[in-house]
């Protein structure tokens, strides 16, 4: 692969070990990695290396989603879903769900992979815990490696239907034999477990309320045994916790806890509801947490304590939700809705832009267990992303390197292992104009019935 050098940056962002803010410099990127930067870097003219004139931009790590569900782009705003709360919008959307099958789930994953390509997100996880028409976790694998998103898809699962006085239709679930079977077979033939892999594999028991404490269980032991991540909801908003204490005679934590599902290789979505003790046990085994402040505030989950969270040492990444809970999946409007939510809780002071953005790129690479990523330091990933702050957006700003406050929400060019995916603001892997309109049609078709 030739080298990549990007000259002239006004701003460079790095969220590298010192938190360095550089101004006026430059980035070398060779074979998928970042080998220089520094202001002054000089283009070698024999080498066929690439140039790229980065004034009037700040570049930052590209950006770290670490909770998606991605099946979901084919159902946003739908009507009867739009003003409920948690388990109404899942009884609401389920029937539909269960009507997709393996097209629905790779056209879906690909226009939500470019929505957040074109957000500057270059590392996105995704939560598939349902297989319906004989769709796989491969329909969304190979739909993302068309794209050049850096991937870590988790297999999913329910196996507590409504017959078993769970909350999805019985035919979503699975049995739980299957679904162990399942998880051996994507792990052994996707998993990378590799520095710079482009796809890794979690398992994720959908959440406490769809699938058996032993399922949990030996989830967990499994994914011990293959040295991959965990995955689940866990707290989201009151009825969670109703639920979890009714049931399971404890709180979320707790459960967790008993279950084997803290520690560094797991990580929950949401904890809206965690109280101290829960904060406490988090930071202590060093258990991640994807914080989704759009989908919470759309679904009236609440205010997750991500200050408290912080404080306390707990890994915390952002997360774009499904986009039926969230409607859009643009990692900025989760930065700045994170950050915009703490100040309105605690003061306007609780957080600041850096910080935002801190937890948008290094904090949830850190999450997904990947240090290799979310910074700009030599030896680490080529993901990179570039933002034009010569506009509309930042025009007038005293502080362009603050995007959260005002900034662009599209980036203008993305590298992800050194690959150019976004130029100049359009998607370089596919045609996005034919993919728009193949979702729509299909869109169309689920709203019918069909």
């Amino acid at each position: 692969m030739p080298s990549t050098l990007i000259k002239n940056a006004d701003v460079i962002l790095t969220m590298d070990q010192s938190r360095q803010i550089l101004r006026a410099a430059d980035i070398r990127l060779r074979d998928g990695v970042i080998t220089e930067i520094g202001p002054g870097l000089r283009a070698d003219p024999h080498s066929g290396e690439e140039v790229m004139d980065a004034s009037g931009t700040v570049v930052t790590p590209g950006l770290v989603n670490t909770h998606h569900h991605l099946y979901q782009n084919l159902t946003r705003a739908v009507p009867g879903g739009q003003d409920a709360l948690l388990f109404g919008w899942l009884q609401r959307l389920y029937p539909i769900w269960a009507r997709m099958g393996p097209e629905h789930l790779h056209v879906s994953t690909q226009l939500g992979l470019a929505e957040l390509a074109l957000s500057g997100c270059s590392l996105s996880s995704d939560h598939l815990y349902l297989y319906p028409n004989g769709a796989r976790l491969e329909d969304t694998i190979h739909a993302a490696a068309e794209i050049g998103l850096r991937f870590h898809p988790t297999r999913g699962a329910m196996s507590i239907g409504e017959s078993a006085g769970g909350l999805p239709p019985d035919s979503l679930v699975e049995s739980e034999p299957a679904i162990l079977d399942d998880m051996i077979r994507v792990v052994d033939r996707f998993h990378d477990a590799g520095e710079g892999a482009m796809c890794r594999v979690g398992l994720a028991p959908c959440s406490p309320f769809s699938v058996s404490r032993e399922l949990m269980r030996d989830t967990a032991l499994l994914a011990r045994d293959k040295g991959v991540m965990l995955h689940t909801h866990l707290a989201e908003n009151d009825e969670d916790i109703a639920y979890s204490e009714a049931q399971f005679g404890c709180r979320p934590g707790q459960y967790a806890e008993d279950l084997g599902w803290t520690g560094d290789d797991v990580w929950h979505a949401h904890c809206v509801k965690l109280d101290a003790q829960e904060i406490d046990l988090f930071a202590k085994t060093r258990t991640g947490v994807a914080h989704c402040p759009c989908s919470n505030c759309r679904l009236g989950s609440g205010i997750a304590p991500l200050r408290q969270m912080r404080d306390a040492g707990v890994k915390v990444g952002l997360g774009v939700d499904g986009s039926a809970s969230n409607d859009m999946a643009n990692l900025w409007d989760e930065a700045r809705q994170a950050m915009l939510l703490q100040r309105v809780s605690l003061g306007a002071d609780a957080m600041s832009a850096y910080e935002a953005l801190e937890i948008a790129t290094r904090g949830g690479a850190d999450v997904l267990g990947r240090p290799d990523c979310g910074r700009l330091a030599v030896g680490k990933r080529a993901d990179i992303a570039i933002w034009d702050v010569s506009g509309l957006a930042s025009s007038g700003s005293w502080d362009p390197a603050a995007l959260v406050l005002a900034g662009p929400r599209q980036v203008r060019d993305l590298f992800v292992e050194g690959r150019h995916l976004v130029q100049d603001g359009r998607l370089t892997t596919l045609d996005l104009p034919a993919l728009i309109r193949r979702h729509g049609d299909m869109t169309r078709a689920l709203a019918n019935g069909d």
